[in-house]
């Protein structure tokens, strides 16, 4: 059976050259072209294609967007971004929207073929940059992580308390200590979680408790 493949890309030469080279392999077939995101909106859960090779920067909205509107509508759907993009913000939206591949166009168009097989059969096919980009990412939130764990008991109940907005003198009554000690408690959570006031403490405390 083959893989169904719909192409979303608004440059009509380069979503023509996809749509050859694709319905030129044995094992997929391409069942839709979108140059646009609206039509691609309208019409993409009617088809449901195995695959959707989706650009991000499109005319009339984003391919994120698209991909957040549909995704509960096509659970059984892969999305692989295709696009120009290598910042950040636009690597992570689109896999947080849900896409299961990114890759940069200018890639050759082998690695676009094995990455259709690769998403059709479970897996998460990225350029080599993106996928440096990601681990890069969660490099640097691993040290983060360790700060929290390096916290007491103590500190971590005091910098919960300290998330539900009380006051040191609140903290204080509650586990019956004094508000020096309270401060004391404070200075060290701060210090450990490399942070340099109280928003900035409860805001990677919710980060990592969540």
């Amino acid at each position: 059976m083959s893989i169904s493949i719909a192409i979303v890309e608004d440059e009509k030469n380069y979503n023509n050259a996809l749509k050859k080279v694709i319905n030129y392999q044995d094992d997929m077939k391409v069942v839709a072209q979108f140059f646009d995101g609206n039509d691609a909106l309208k019409n993409l859960s009617d088809i449901s294609p195995d695959v959707v090779m989706m650009d991000i920067q499109l005319p009339d909205m984003l391919g994120i967007e698209i991909i957040e509107k549909l995704k509960k509508e096509m659970p059984k759907t892969q999305f692989i971004m295709c696009t120009s993009f290598e910042d950040d913000e636009k690597i992570f939206n689109s896999l947080k929207a849900g896409a299961m591949g990114y890759l940069i166009k200018g890639e050759s168009m082998d690695k676009i073929l094995s990455s259709i097989r690769d998403v059709y059969n479970g897996g998460a096919p990225m350029s080599f940059s993106i996928a440096r980009k990601v681990l890069t990412h969660f490099e640097r939130k691993l040290p983060d992580i360790k700060d929290l764990d390096e916290l007491t008991e103590r500190e971590k109940e005091i910098l919960e308390l300290l998330s539900q907005g009380l006051l040191y003198k609140e903290i204080a009554d509650q586990k019956f200590i004094s508000i020096d000690t309270v401060k004391k408690h404070v200075g060290n959570i701060y210090r450990k979680l490399h942070v340099s006031n109280k928003v900035e403490a409860i805001n990677k405390f919710n980060h990592f408790k969540n």
